[in-house]
């Protein structure tokens, strides 16, 4: 069984590498990186007067300036400024999961909203298969100018269970009878990691549902990843996320909203290190859009909507969001998961950024959300960098500013080490080497101010 679960995680490893960079998406020409103060994601202290070398779409060297000389390539002075790994987002729903209007050059502009703002790959957890793939094709195909995109196509869950009513699941019931539908689900969409669900609900103002089957479950973590395809799972409490574990899931797709952990569960967090989404922006941003629509005005905002969709979102949108009871429920419990994802990050456990949300500014609010939390800016860069990468088993190729890994990073005018919103302060956003043309992106808000001066 070993030799077999290692031979899986080879496999998994080589096939989500291959998707990485795929032969449309050719590489830009060698750059080196001059005079920047270098924060590389693996969590060591900020570093001043770093060179940082790209060949061939990757990272090559990181050196002191002061002995760069004989590097070669275009060279950038980043004199005064900040480099970090590029952001990821690892739950998103593009377009909204039960969005049947959304159309094709919709999902190209959230995607570029994406870039806009700083991120670099982003995992769809579940959606209308031909709608995401289409889009996962063109971009590593080179057609779009997009974030690196994992995705799921259809989750898969049981009967009735979370996920079943949105038209967007695979829905299974009994062993081995499933298998001929999960062998469809990998021959035909190629999940890159796929996700489950383990949810019963019956908290907050939602009634009770069926529940995917423990057994169930484990069969269907075990095929897939004998199939070198990791798994996640839609889980909201501490007893379903520990079944989860103990099942073999590789990651968590949410935080425990319903109330606060106990210290074993941070225990156990901490010992089996699986990745754990933060997800605080889906639930926190009906009431901050109530009470406070004027984040809408932030610049990353305008660039990632239209203008009547803001006007939309701050008259009806907000009129509608007041009176649900959920607004307000979720508000009174994302303070919980906040301290709950503090709580196990402190622990030693490994918490990704994930939004579940469809938009590029919304990874900037959950880092912004983890910062109130207690969490300290440079812990909260990794979180959204190289533990996202591992979240999505992508840690070896990506999250991180070192030799031989990917060139995804974003040069910023701020520390965000200070403050996390600096993040926001992007004069480039780098994907394999290339520095993104924004005056190419078909951002939702229309042409932005030039940010790069280079």
């Amino acid at each position: 069984m070993k030799l077999q679960l290692a031979c899986a995680k080879l496999i998994r490893g080589a096939l989500l590498a291959a998707a990485v960079l795929a032969p449309g998406t050719a590489p830009a020409d060698t750059m080196v990186i001059d005079n920047v103060t270098l924060i590389d994601g693996t969590g060591q202290p900020a570093q001043a007067g770093m060179s940082v070398a790209i060949d061939g779409g990757r990272f090559v060297t990181v050196t002191p300036t002061a002995v760069a000389g004989d590097l070669k390539g275009r060279r950038i002075d980043a004199t005064g400024r900040w480099l970090i790994p590029g952001l990821m987002d690892v739950h998103i729903h593009l377009g909204g999961p039960q969005n049947p209007d959304k159309t094709h050059d919709q999902g190209v502009q959230s995607l570029a909203s994406y870039l806009y703002s700083g991120v670099t790959t982003v995992y769809d957890a579940g959606n209308d298969a031909s709608f995401i793939l289409t889009l996962r094709a063109e971009e590593r195909a080179g057609k779009i100018l997009s974030p690196r995109v994992f995705a799921t196509g259809n989750l898969v869950t049981y009967p009735g269970s979370h996920g079943s009513e949105l038209a967007i699941a695979i829905e299974v019931d009994s062993w081995p009878q499933a298998k001929s539908a999960l062998d469809k689900h990998i021959a035909e969409q190629k999940p890159d990691v796929v996700k489950l669900t383990l949810e019963e609900r019956g908290w907050g103002s939602r009634p009770m549902i069926p529940l995917l089957p423990l057994e169930l479950m484990e069969n269907i973590i075990h095929y897939y990843n004998a199939h070198g395809i990791r798994t996640t799972a839609h889980t909201s409490s501490e007893l379903r996320a520990t079944e989860a574990i103990y099942a073999g899931i590789d990651s968590l797709a949410h935080p425990v909203i319903q109330g606060p952990v106990s210290d074993d569960f941070v225990r156990l967090m901490a010992a089996k290190r699986t990745p754990m989404a933060t997800t605080l922006t889906i639930g926190e941003g009906y009431s901050r859009l109530v009470e406070h629509p004027e984040y809408l005005d932030q610049p990353l905002y305008g660039a990632s909507y239209t203008k009547a969709q803001i006007v939309e979102m701050k008259g009806t949108t907000a009129a509608e969001w007041k009176e649900r009871p959920w607004t307000w429920w979720m508000k009174l419990m994302t303070p919980i998961a906040q301290e709950n994802l503090r709580k196990i990050d402190a622990a030693g456990g490994v918490i990704a950024i994930g939004t579940d949300q469809s938009v590029g500014p919304a990874v900037h609010r959950e880092m912004e959300l983890m910062q109130a939390a207690g969490v300290k800016p440079a812990k909260v860069i990794r979180m959204a960098t190289l533990n996202s990468a591992r979240h999505l088993g992508l840690d070896e190729e990506l999250g991180s500013i070192e030799p031989g890994k990917f060139a995804d990073a974003v040069l910023l005018s701020a520390d965000p080490t200070v403050d996390i919103n600096n993040a926001k302060a992007i004069v480039a956003v780098i994907k394999s080497g290339e520095v993104i043309d924004e005056d190419k992106l078909s951002l939702p808000g229309g042409a932005q101010k030039r940010r790069r001066d280079f």
